[in-house]
């Protein structure tokens, strides 16, 4: 190995255990390790600021700001309370359509604001009902991961998995180019989670619901808990004007007429000079330890590149996957990345796997397409443990869950969707 091979291989060694160590923020250990690199002269500053100014990033924040527009201006809060008053009525059926409607909307808007609402209207139906809480709260944050990766924007992973692509000199994706194959993964997760899901929870313990109302929740994931008040009154022309700009930006992406971060960027801008959201309140909608971690991770997932060492990991994975053939590459990286996503951030596995399911399927003579979707797919799809996903920590305060509950409900619903997206991933997408 060269020098610069083993800078980088120390550096994401040392990212990666502290990440597994947790004592530190995400974003501080990603960027201290970018320090390193840049200090090192591993890589370059040139390189460093295409990464703070990557596509992903400028998507990312643009879209935090026209959602936490939709916060402010009430326009959230008032779907969560009509949501409410129809569960009441509906009973059960209700709480699960709610559930479902939360996995939609997770698709176009970050899922940790909709749990943060909508878990505290989940308990109170199931309270109201007399109905263990418990039985839903797991459902829903899962709800909310499995449809965050149905749409390009769902998720930040996809948004850095499509980045990372595109640096590797890859074509990006379409807004809704993923979304067959997800919706299916999403389409057997939910059957196992109606059928299944309640019952076995039934078969678990029950401690009492931890009255814990959304601040804290939010507190728990790390999230700034004055950003998603479900209380905020309805201000109907900016809420509208909100809700029409995210539509907008949607359709532009959709349509290919621009590109999602060009949208984006434009939809936020035109928020903040129409008064709608002010540039305070913009600022503060950002999550700089979203956009930071990301930007640091993009950092020391170059580093792999540059140095070579993802080629030379890559070999190494081709020495035991040679016979193996494209179909059994795949499904064993999907089983390495759902492993790796329960120990590690999203984007930490993304940055890692990456680079790697694009070199591994150019050396096997292969479209790198199929190995991109898996890792979007598979980077997120955090079941088994409660500190995976920030929603899974969410529900696990608030439902007063144990860290079995979710292996006991989550590792089956892994094995699933790993199965079922090794099944659909080549079909829409040929080898």
């Amino acid at each position: 190995m060269t020098s610069p091979q083993i800078i980088a291989l120390s550096v994401l060694v040392a990212v990666v255990g502290l990440l597994v160590w947790g004592r530190l923020r995400a974003e501080v250990v990603a960027l201290a390790g970018a320090a390193v690199l840049l200090l090192t002269r591993t890589i370059r500053p040139v390189e460093v600021e295409s990464a703070f100014a990557s596509p992903a990033i400028i998507a990312l924040a643009s879209l935090f700001v026209i959602a936490y527009a939709l916060e402010l201006t009430g326009f959230m809060g008032l779907i969560i309370r009509f949501a409410l008053r129809i569960c009441r009525h509906l009973g059960v059926a209700g709480i699960w359509i709610l559930i479902i409607l939360s996995g939609a909307a997770s698709a176009f808007v970050n899922n940790t604001p909709i749990v943060v609402l909508t878990a505290p209207v989940v308990r109170d139906v199931a309270h109201s009902l007399s109905l263990p809480a418990r039985r839903f709260l797991i459902p829903l944050s899962y709800a909310s991961i499995l449809g965050g990766a149905c749409t390009l924007i769902g998720t930040s992973t996809n948004l850095l998995v499509n980045d990372m692509a595109r640096n590797a000199g890859q074509p990006v994706f379409g807004l809704f180019e993923i979304t067959p194959v997800a919706l299916i993964i999403a389409g057997v997760g939910a059957v196992y989670l109606i059928l299944f899901g309640g019952r076995m929870m039934n078969l678990a313990s029950q401690p009492q619901d931890v009255q814990v109302g959304p601040r804290s929740a939010a507190s728990a994931a790390g999230d700034n808990p004055e950003l998603f008040p479900a209380d905020r009154p309805f201000r109907p022309v900016a809420g509208i004007v909100s809700f029409l700009v995210f539509v907008a930006v949607v359709t532009l992406a959709a349509l290919n007429l621009a590109p999602i971060a060009a949208s984006a960027f434009a939809g936020a801008v035109f928020l903040i000079t129409f008064q709608v959201i002010d540039a305070k309140d913009a600022y503060k909608g950002l999550r700089p330890e979203v956009l930071l971690l990301i930007a640091g991770m993009v950092v020391i997932g170059l580093s792999l590149e540059i140095t070579g060492l993802a080629q030379t990991a890559t070999n190494a994975v081709l020495t035991l996957l040679r016979s193996a053939g494209p179909f059994a590459a795949l499904a064993l990286l999907y089983g390495a990345t759902l492993f790796l996503t329960e120990i590690l951030s999203n984007a930490a596995v993304a940055v890692l796997l990456t680079p790697i399911a694009v070199a591994l399927a150019q050396s096997l003579g292969v479209n790198p397409r199929p190995f991109l979707v898996c890792i979007m797919m598979a980077a997120s799809a955090a079941f088994a443990t409660p500190f995976g996903y920030q929603t899974n920590v969410l529900v696990y305060q608030l439902g007063g869950y144990s860290y079995t509950d979710f292996v006991r409900i989550g590792v089956p619903l892994n094995l699933l969707t790993w199965l079922a997206g090794v099944i659909v991933i080549p079909l829409f997408f040929p080898f």
